[in-house]
């Protein structure tokens, strides 16, 4: 056990320190933090780890904050985060086994992901992405931010992002309004560094995409209303933009190379 988890009350956040077993945290030594229980929008959640390394994170709550864990070779995903207002800042997320080795996957309305490092996907687990969100069974993303971030040596996609009008998905609600911004994404396998299919007005700007899949963005199933502009795209890619026709109307940045 790691001891006592100290709970501050501010103003404008509930802290909680890992040095737990307060109400909604579940922490085990080595096992997989499970946040079951939230804050409020005036009083989120947050729970520092401080470093600390566990068997990954699973989110089922909304108002959340986790912060400044390491995770070594987790449970994949190495972060799971489902509700409204989660926001994900400062961890490190090494070498995901199992599942379909996923760093972080997200279902909700307001996250935020930001400055996280994930390294080391491999695709001997299944279609290993730096981050992934889908809406089969989980909930349909909006208002979604993915800053700061490090994606490095992944096997598959740094963002695979997929609306519940693809095909797969449930049909229910919309996934829209994506800002990737200053992301750093190093695609090792797969055809392209992110993927969107049935998300729309997704801003994709000031980003180095890194490695040399044919494609750095594929825009796919009424994936409308895209915004590309400023990103550093590695010689070794042939194009930057792949689109379809269904993802045209609204699209504004550099001339398609070809098919997502």
């Amino acid at each position: 056990m790691i001891g006592k988890v100290s709970a501050v009350i501010a103003a404008v956040a509930i802290v909680v320190s890992l040095t737990p077993a307060a109400a909604g945290v579940a922490e085990p030594a080595r096992s997989r933090l499970v946040i079951s229980q939230g804050g409020t929008a005036e009083q989120p959640l947050i729970v520092d780890g401080t470093g600390k390394d566990v068997n990954g994170i699973t989110v089922n709550a909304s108002h959340v904050v986790i912060r400044n864990f390491r995770l070594l070779d987790p449970e994949a995903p190495g972060i799971r985060a489902q509700g409204n207002n989660i926001t994900l800042e400062d961890n490190t997320i090494t070498k995901p086994r199992n599942g379909d080795g996923d760093g972080i996957r997200f279902f909700g309305a307001g996250i935020k992901i930001l400055r996280n490092t994930v390294s080391g996907t491999s695709n001997r687990y299944g279609h290993a992405d730096c981050m992934q969100t889908y809406a089969t069974n989980t909930p349909a993303s909006q208002d979604v931010l993915i800053e700061g971030n490090r994606c490095e040596k992944i096997d598959n996609m740094c963002l695979m992002a997929e609306g519940p009008n693809e095909g797969e998905g449930s049909g229910r609600g919309h996934s829209h309004h994506f800002t990737i911004r200053g992301n750093f994404c190093e695609t090792v396998k797969a055809s392209q560094t992110l993927m969107f299919e049935d998300i729309q007005h997704a801003t994709i700007e000031q980003n180095e995409f890194a490695a040399s899949p044919v494609k750095a963005i594929g825009l796919a199933i009424k994936s409308t209303n895209a915004t590309v502009r400023g990103n550093k795209v590695s010689p070794g890619i042939r194009y930057e933009v792949g689109i379809d026709d269904s993802s045209r109307p609204g699209y504004q940045g550099p001339k398609p190379g070809g098919r997502p």
